[in-house]
């Protein structure tokens, strides 16, 4: 059934997507993955390779991998010498898997170098879709850089000394799974970026991550219980787990939840692994019809307008 696909925006495969979800109850599978990714771009392609054989094996339309699925650098220097274009062997590679195991894929989280590469030898960090034909068919670039200082836990983190802030968010778009937004790993921290995907027609939001052990303990599962509720919305959260190299390592715990909060899984913090959740795009209907969120709200001008209470 999943032959159909083409485009995101051709018409006659949208027609079909919608008799596709007719006849399967407004159901489809998908795949959210949880890699360990080192510096070895070719050992994190062999292991992603084989969760999605699995996927695809086991019914899934689309898979989501996290961010720095293509590999987890060990210093600032290393992580932009690995980088590439979206034109790379990377992408290349990636292609020809969707296409042979005829699936959608989130690519969470791409070191793609920036338009002045060779001037400036900056990236953008970029979560990139393709269709089961192996076509690009969405490209958000993260806008909220992470920057941390935690001295007590001696981490230091400044994304932005190497990575370009993207200039925008994108639309959400029609894939086998449901209408996806997309984000990455700090985009989360920011309601106003799920609001403005949901407003505009999200079903699903994804967040692909690499949070820290501390954050990730203190924050990961409120955070994203959180967009899921106020959104009615499924948060699909791919993640990174375990230690990359002797500087960074990662929580885990790739998740999946509904859009009533209801965590659906979650693949622990301690080895690489995949969810298969059923996204049910006639649920999210009902919740959204018996809880009508967005007819409540209030216009954008009321949230800017305080009143002195007089």
């Amino acid at each position: 059934m999943r032959k159909f696909l083409a485009s995101c925006c051709d018409c006659e495969a949208a027609l079909q997507l919608s008799l596709y979800r007719m006849s399967s109850g407004g159901r489809s599978l998908a795949a959210v993955c949880q890699l360990n990714a080192t510096p070895d771009k070719q050992a994190n392609l062999c292991a992603a390779k084989k969760l999605l054989q699995e996927a695809a094996q086991q019914g899934a339309s689309m898979a989501f991998l996290p961010e720095g699925f293509d590999y987890i650098g060990s210093s600032q220097e290393e992580t932009l010498a690995l980088s590439e274009s979206l034109e790379g062997h990377t992408m290349m590679q990636y292609s020809q898997i969707a296409r042979k195991l005829d699936i959608w894929l989130s690519l969470g989280g791409f070191h793609e170098r920036g338009p002045a590469w060779e001037a400036e030898q900056r990236i953008y960090n970029s979560h990139v879709v393709m269709n089961n034909k192996g076509q690009i068919v969405s490209i958000y670039r993260k806008s909220h850089l992470f920057d941390m200082e935690h001295p007590e836990k001696a981490i230091s983190i400044k994304e932005s000394a190497f990575t370009i802030p993207g200039p925008a968010l994108v639309s959400p778009f029609q894939t086998p799974v449901g209408k996806v937004g997309l984000g990455i790993c700090y985009d989360l921290r920011f309601p106003e970026l799920s609001l403005a995907l949901q407003k505009n027609g999200a079903e699903i939001l994804s967040f692909p991550s690499a949070f820290t052990g501390v954050t990730g303990a203190a924050h990961w599962e409120v955070l994203l219980r959180a967009r899921a509720i106020e959104n009615q919305c499924y948060v699909l959260a791919a993640a990174q787990v375990g230690q990359h190299h002797e500087k960074r390592s990662s929580y885990g715990h790739t998740m999946a939840v509904d859009p009533w909060g209801v965590v659906m899984g979650d693949c622990g913090g301690e080895k690489a692994g995949m969810l298969l959740v059923e996204v049910d795009l006639d649920k999210l209907s009902r919740i959204r019809t018996n809880m009508p969120l967005q007819k409540h709200r209030r216009d954008e001008k009321f949230y800017t307008t305080l009143s002195d209470n007089r």
